[in-house]
């Protein structure tokens, strides 16, 4: 039976389009994702839907209330967690925003990077996968698939519809 860890991850995008908020993890020294650069997000609740958890996450880490949310895409991370756990992903872009963001969260340094220079920040080897589709221009949500096997991916596949 597959019974993944539900959760989203959030992409906030400065008014000009040029920057994202990322979370530096450097607070914990037991964090599995230390040192590496982040977007906004976490599990889901048992009483929540995707849309509340993501403005939750957004919310708690950032400070900030989305406004305007866009859905691209979903990944299923097999062998992801740090005792091999299953992920389902939601993954967001966020357009709009009200609030002031924190420079500093439990997790780690907030702060704004340059979407055309995010392949130059230490982050997860995978996200260098899906990060473009992100933030291209292509409207159609994409749907991946990234098994992960001691702490790199092994694989990565995805359609868009």
């Amino acid at each position: 039976m597959y019974m993944p860890i539900i959760g989203t991850l959030g992409y906030i995008v400065s008014a000009d389009g040029l920057q994202t908020l990322l979370v530096h993890r450097n607070a914990r020294k037991s964090d599995q994702h230390l040192g590496k650069y982040n977007g906004l997000g976490g599990k889901m609740r048992p009483d929540e839907d995707v849309m509340t958890c993501l403005r939750r996450e957004i919310l708690e880490e950032s400070g900030l209330e989305c406004s305007r949310v866009q859905l691209r895409g979903t990944i299923n991370w097999t062998g992801f967690g740090p005792e091999g756990e299953n992920w389902l992903g939601f993954v967001f872009l966020i357009t709009a925003f009200t609030g002031v963001p924190r420079t500093r969260n439990e997790e780690g340094d907030l702060a704004w990077h340059p979407i055309a220079m995010l392949d130059s920040l230490p982050m997860w080897e995978g996200d260098r996968y899906f990060l473009p589709l992100v933030f291209d221009t292509d409207p159609r949500p994409f749907h991946g698939y990234m098994p992960y096997q001691d702490g790199r991916p092994v694989a990565w596949e995805y359609v868009r519809v």
